[in-house]
Formats: C-alpha cells, structure tokens, sequence
C-alpha cells in the first residue's frame, strides 16, 4: 500500500502520556474507519511529559496493531536522533544521527512498534556532529535492506537537506521532507514555539515544487487549536498585521462552505502547490472526525486566491 497523494496523516505525539491508551486506541479505530492510513510518531514522544522516557507514542500504536491485525493497513512513519540520551534531559543529549545512534533507534522503534519495517523513517532533527555523509549512509542503508520503505529529513536547514540528497549519489536518497507549516504564516525575525521546529520557507516550498520525488509534510497545521479554540494563543511569531486578515478571510471562506476554519485550512493545505500532507495531531475521536471530514472539501479557484492574498 502507497501513501495517497491526498491524504492526512494522523499525528501520535500525545498517545501514552496525555492520551490515555484507552482513548488512544478509539481514535486510531475511527481513524481507520474514516479510511486513514498514516500514523505518524517518533522514537522521543513525548520524553518531556511528567514521567515519560519517549517510548510511549510507538508503544501504544504497537499494542494497537497487535490487538487489532492492522499494520497491513496503515503506513508507519517515525523519526529518530532525538531522544535523549539521559533521563530528565533534552535535547542537548539527544542520540544524534551517527550510523550507531541510528542502528540502535531503529531498534527500538520496530521492537516498541511490533513491526519488522518503517515505512517512512526520519532523521528527526540536525546533528552536525556527524558528516551528513555518514548519516545519508546509514539512512540508505535502511531503505537497501528493507527496514525502511523511504527516508526523509525533518526539520533541516534547507541547504543541508539539499546537500544530504547529492551526497546519496546512486543510493536511495531521502524523498521525504517534514516542517511546520500552516495557512497562518509567521514572522522569520522571532522563534517559533519550539527551539526544534523549522519552518517551511518560500525557499523550501518552491525546492519541493521542482523536484519530482519529492513528499512535503507538515506538522503543527492547526496551530495547536489556535484557529478555533478561545483559550489558546496563537503563538507570538504569527503575531503581526498580516494575521488579522488572514482570519478574516479564513472565516468568510468556512461561512461560504459550511466547513470549520480547521477544516479550511486542511483543504487549503491538501490542495496546496507543492501538495502538502498535513499531520493532524488529536486528543479526541472527535477532532479525528473533524479533520477527516476536510477531505472531500475542495475550495473554489475564487476562495484560494483571497486565501492566498490575504495578509500580503
């Protein structure tokens, strides 16, 4: 099974810590149901919550699979080289990108997910400790033997994710790419909510664009709940003149076709030039429905452009 061209990803980052695995479990089901395919995790979610190490997300998606006979109908996706090498730190210990640190990540995700291949599997973020070159080996190693239907690169600097796929030659290289990126956009001057999150820039968007085997994913596309949700604040980088009009439009548009913001976004997401592949991340089988039902929306060729403009 293929990843569809227009798809969500169902973002796991919360399941075992947060979520419970009772609830975590329902939402995988319905997920399922509404004909998802994709999860996506990493070897560290979520290392930082009261008493988690990281295992967690691959866990409770590994013990729901077994329950429920599905790995051949989802498509694995999960990151390694930054979890932390020493309890109670960050990422200043993280495991890194080296062949070794790579080897024994892996490990542990296929044991901790109960699977024998990742489909998609990530160098999660930099480490610039290593030679890419080495890294770019041990990643098209795992592709060369199977344990990983593809690779991809996560929140690299653009040039280096540039470098990486030429430094592959004639190996399998990373047809991958994963930042943050959403329909609000921010300002470049200030930190985003995370020291580890990179931003799709107009640079990195118009790379995707010119190179075919490319696949864009995008994580953190509802902003956490900021479109909709009056007791969360959009973060201080999207504060800027350009953001108030951007929602105006955004609300004119989910009046216009009686979707939800969230569900506007999702649309203008999945039908974006280079497509995007959202990753909805959800604490509820109802917010699993919600971003589900974003797929059949399509936006008019009038709606996107005033999307498009606003703000500019």
């Amino acid at each position: 099974m293929t990843i569809p061209q227009r798809t969500l990803a169902l973002g796991t980052l919360p399941f075992g810590t947060s979520v419970d695995e009772e609830t975590s479990f329902r939402i995988l089901d319905r997920f399922v149901e509404l004909g998802g395919s994709v999860l996506d995790t990493a070897d560290n979610y979520a290392f930082w919550a009261d008493g988690a190490t990281g295992d967690e997300s691959e866990t409770v998606i590994g013990a729901w699979m077994a329950a429920r006979g599905t790995r051949e109908r989802v498509r694995l996706s999960t990151k390694g080289g930054a979890r932390p090498t020493v309890p109670g730190t960050g990422l200043e210990t993280a495991e890194g990108l080296s062949p070794k640190a790579l080897a024994a990540a892996v490990e542990g995700s296929l044991r901790r997910l109960g699977t024998d291949h990742i489909d998609v599997y990530w160098a999660h973020v930099e480490d610039r400790s290593v030679p890419l070159d080495e890294t770019v080996g041990a990643l098209a190693g795992l592709v060369e033997s199977g344990t990983a239907g593809a690779a991809g690169l996560s929140n690299h600097a653009l040039w280096r994710a540039e470098r990486a796929r030429a430094l592959a030659g004639g190996r399998p290289r990373s047809t991958h790419l994963q930042y943050r990126y959403s329909y609000l956009q921010p300002r470049l001057d200030m930190p985003l909510p995370s020291a580890a999150h990179v931003h799709a820039a107009p640079e990195l968007l118009d790379y995707v664009r010119a190179e075919e085997d490319l696949r864009l994913w995008c994580y953190s596309p509802l902003l956490s709940g900021g479109y909709t949700r009056p007791d969360v604040a959009v973060p201080a980088a999207y504060d800027h003149p350009g953001t108030p009009r951007r929602l105006a439009v955004l609300r004119e548009v989910a009046e216009e076709t009686g979707a939800t913001a969230n569900q506007v976004v999702l649309a203008w997401l999945l039908d974006h030039d280079p497509p995007v592949l959202p990753i909805v991340g959800v604490s509820s089988v109802a917010q699993i429905e919600e971003a589900m039902a974003a797929l059949p929306l399509r936006l008019d060729a009038e709606q996107r452009r005033r999307l498009d403009e606003a703000g500019r």
